[in-house]
């Protein structure tokens, strides 16, 4: 259990800061207009939220630190 907390601690932490740092990002397609069965659509690329990057990392962090705490015991 204690090497399980260390690795999605470090996981997240890492995704964490790659979100934080303005990397993260993600494509949406929308339909703009259709007519019969033609369409139009249109892809955007948004960015992931900053604080889900500052979640990330704060839960990662504790995970780290609870892996740490149960290999004391």
């Amino acid at each position: 259990m204690r090497a399980g907390l260390l690795i999605a601690g470090i996981i997240l932490l890492i995704a964490g800061i790659w979100v934080t740092v303005g990397n993260g990002s993600y494509k949406q397609t929308d339909t703009v207009a259709q007519l019969g069965p033609a369409k139009i659509e249109a892809t955007h690329t948004k960015a992931v939220p900053q604080w889900l990057g500052i979640a990330g990392i704060v839960i990662g962090g504790l995970l780290i630190i609870g892996g740490i705490a149960s290999k004391n015991r």
